[in-house]
């Protein structure tokens, strides 16, 4: 599918621009979207996708799931995507999945992104929990492994902008950041972020995080 313009008032719950389930091989291409839920929403059965040159906002950004509701299985396997421009999005590169569920995210690659005023840049979620309660804890997840965020820069609406929190049970690995350059919009303060059950990496040295802690951005903002 290729040169969509899908628009939605902002405050409209449940309105994905696109939305993809159980489909393979399929190409998005030089897309506007305006709305008030996902832009984009990827989840289970999705192989082999590819996004190029969108642009996103109003709306939640681009997100793979919400996937293992209701202790279900989900796959989602090789998805890029690349040249996207979002704008006052609630997210922007999100992965969220549910406690209990099981299969896995994997081989996922976010790419030549620009975030503006985006509340969450980069974030992956494997504790989603969209009611107003907690969530009972559970100890299944579908693994998520292997993603590439790169050539990612601009600013973020909030003090946090990459956070990995991930399962207890079943950690994220194989997450590679290179030449991630977020700021605070309005540069008052400097840009965070917290990293919690996964497994990082940059330059091919891998870092652990089992606890709460913190990424180095400056490490992540410079190509070798």
């Amino acid at each position: 599918m290729s040169r969509l313009s899908i628009t939605a008032p902002e405050t409209a719950p449940n309105t994905d621009g696109i939305h993809i389930t159980r489909s393979r091989d399929v190409q998005v291409t030089d897309c506007t979207i305006k709305t008030g839920d996902d832009c984009m929403s990827i989840e289970d059965g999705t192989k082999n996708l590819h996004v190029k040159n969108m642009v996103c906002g109003p709306g939640h950004g681009i997100s793979i799931g919400s996937l293992g509701d209701h202790n279900s299985e989900a796959h989602v396997n090789n998805v890029t995507v690349d040249n996207v421009r979002l704008y006052g999005t609630t997210n922007g590169a999100r992965i969220k999945t549910w406690q209990g569920g099981k299969g896995s995210a994997k081989n996922i690659v976010f790419q030549n992104m620009v975030m503006d005023n985006v509340w969450n840049p980069i974030i992956i979620d494997q504790n989603y929990c969209d009611s107003s309660t907690p969530c009972k804890q559970q100890k299944s997840a579908v693994e998520v492994s292997n993603l590439l965020f790169k050539n990612i820069r601009g600013t973020s609406a909030s003090e946090e902008a990459i956070v990995l929190h991930c399962s207890n049970s079943v950690p994220c690995h194989g997450i590679t950041l290179e030449n991630v350059n977020l700021t605070v919009k309005g540069g008052s303060s400097n840009a965070k972020s917290t990293c919690q059950n996964a497994e990082w990496k940059k330059s091919g040295v891998s870092v652990h995080c089992p606890v709460v802690s913190k990424i180095d951005l400056e490490l992540v903002g410079t190509s070798d």
